[in-house]
């Protein structure tokens, strides 16, 4: 593409450089914004500078990435109410062999995870369980922190869902999803693994302090952290009998309520409060009279404990379907995915099956679909195909394509250090956007699997550069919040204890992994 005149390269260049600057630098005190405002902004200033049309600008939104984007956050919605991270977590600390062992399932289960559920949703889910197991074992969490974050990032590089930016490839590269799973595996176990090594050399010391025989490692039980902040009836010992049965009474709404909501603790919640209930009635009402589902007295106790147990048998053989049945349909999804299923309306689909499943109102699920991060996508696609017409990132490909064919090892390294650069500078997504074309083209050029591998290192070497520092992923941004906001346990991971680890790591682990990408 030629350049477009001077004012056009100006003007496109100020409205990219301010979302650019909000994108990376989300609350900069002169414009507090925020990235999806800032994303906004800058395409409204490329419409409004005429460096695009609007009709342009509509049509550089990819809807097949908000597609895939919007399903695969819905389905993440129903399989965190199905319980499967917390299954996850508890995977972190059964049979644990001390601190080495915890920190080397973290970087598997992290990683895998993260390749089928995405980075950002398994460090949202799973950095609380980190941090209660490092404190329960009395062990630092700044190594486990880097593990999560890392490996989450390293494991997303596999699959077209991982991550937004392989979201991007798979759509413009049209790879299935099958060929791009077995290009990147390898690279991705073996990365994984040399990472965990990483941190193990580096750590080595501060996880020997404590001998791992001299305390056995703890079970994680969130059921109860969660039941200890909730109101209990048997606690307050000054109720009178008739306090009892209004509590009874408002139960059954609640149990009526509970029954038709699937859920593993919204039913355990109710067999205890029930069972307190049940007790507290015990000191004012004679023996054989039995609070009952529809809370009144009936003279025979067994029966009425019978009608209860059978009630809450059904309850848990509902949940247990309906568990089942979310299972089923998101393996059904990534079956579909490596038979070459359109990945957008497959995604759209088992999203819109959990919904029917569920067979209630979905607004409350719906409502955790992170809307903000799809507008925000909208607003990068204007912005970026805005900057791609000032002709600048086609003039500065230009000059490096010589230097960056992929047919040579020196071509494949200076192609991988642009990828990382411009990933920490720009952003991972961006990056892709404006790489993504010109390094298929250059190696289509060559021969077609050339191509194909082209967009595989391009997805490897994007996704891993986020290992570099702090600000270099979504993820690691999220490991870090929602760390140093927990309750109780708050760990602050600063970025130059990120950054020590980050350097070392993405430069091995890339280069390493670019060896065993297969087209």
């Amino acid at each position: 593409m030629a350049m477009a005149p001077p004012i056009k390269v100006f003007l496109g260049s100020f409205a990219f450089a301010v979302f650019w600057v909000l994108a990376v630098f989300p609350a900069v005190p002169f414009m507090p914004i925020g990235r999806t405002a800032g994303s906004l902004l800058g395409a409204m200033l490329m419409v409004l500078f005429q460096v695009i049309t609007p009709d342009q600008a509509y049509a550089s939104i990819d809807l097949p990435i908000l597609g895939l984007l919007f399903g695969t956050m819905v389905v993440s919605v129903y399989l965190e109410r199905a319980d499967m991270f917390k299954y996850l977590g508890k995977l972190l600390a059964w049979k644990s062999q001390g601190s080495k062992d915890l920190l080397c399932r973290i970087c598997l289960i992290s990683a895998v995870s993260s390749a089928f559920f995405t980075n950002d949703t398994s460090c949202v889910v799973l950095t609380e369980f980190v941090l209660k197991i490092a404190r329960q074992q009395n062990l630092p969490p700044h190594p486990f922190l880097l593990a999560l974050a890392s490996s989450a990032n390293i494991g997303s590089s596999a699959t077209p869902i991982g991550n937004p930016q392989n979201l991007v490839i798979a759509v413009q590269s049209k790879i299935p999803f099958g060929e791009f799973l077995f290009g990147i595996v390898m690279a991705m176990l073996v990365g994984v693994f040399v990472n965990a090594l990483i941190l193990l050399c580096m750590f080595w010391k501060v996880l020997s302090v404590q001998k791992d025989e001299e305390e056995p490692p703890v079970e994680v039980s969130t059921q109860e952290d969660m039941n200890s902040h909730r109101f209990s009836p048997a606690t307050m010992s000054h109720l009178s009998s008739q306090t009892s049965h209004e509590l009874a009474a408002s139960l059954d709404a609640m149990s009526h309520h509970l029954h038709n909501s699937p859920g593993v603790n919204g039913t355990l919640d109710n067999l205890t409060l029930r069972n307190r209930i049940t007790l507290s009635d015990e000191i004012h009402t004679p023996k054989d009279i039995t609070v009952t589902e529809n809370g009144n007295g009936i003279g025979n106790g067994d029966s009425g404990l019978g009608l209860e147990e059978k009630d809450e048998k059904s309850a848990k053989w509902k949940i247990m379907l309906w568990k089942t049945g979310v299972y089923v349909i998101t393996i059904g999804m990534l079956v579909s995915f490596l038979l070459g299923l359109n990945m957008s309306w497959t995604a759209i689909t088992a999203a819109l099956a959990l919904v029917v499943l569920d067979f209630k109102d979905a607004r409350p699920c719906l409502e955790k679909v992170s809307y903000s991060l799809l507008v925000f996508f909208c607003g990068m696609f204007v912005t970026v195909d805005g900057f791609n017409r000032t002709g600048i990132p086609s003039a500065v490909w230009d000059f490096m394509e010589p230097y960056a064919q992929i047919d040579h090892i020196s071509g494949v390294a200076i192609l991988a250090l642009v990828i990382v650069v411009l990933s920490n500078l720009a952003s991972n997504v961006p990056t892709v956007l404006l790489l993504g074309a010109r390094v298929a083209a250059a190696a289509a050029s060559i021969s077609p699997e050339k191509e194909k591998k082209a967009w595989l290192i391009l997805a490897w070497v994007s996704t891993v550069a986020g290992n570099l520092s702090l600000l270099g992923s979504a993820a690691n941004l999220i490991v870090c919040e929602q760390a140093r906001r927990a309750q109780n346990f708050g760990y602050n991971l600063t970025f130059w204890a990120h950054l020590k680890f980050g350097v070392p790591s993405t430069i091995i682990v890339t280069a390493i992994g670019l060896t065993l990408i297969r087209a």
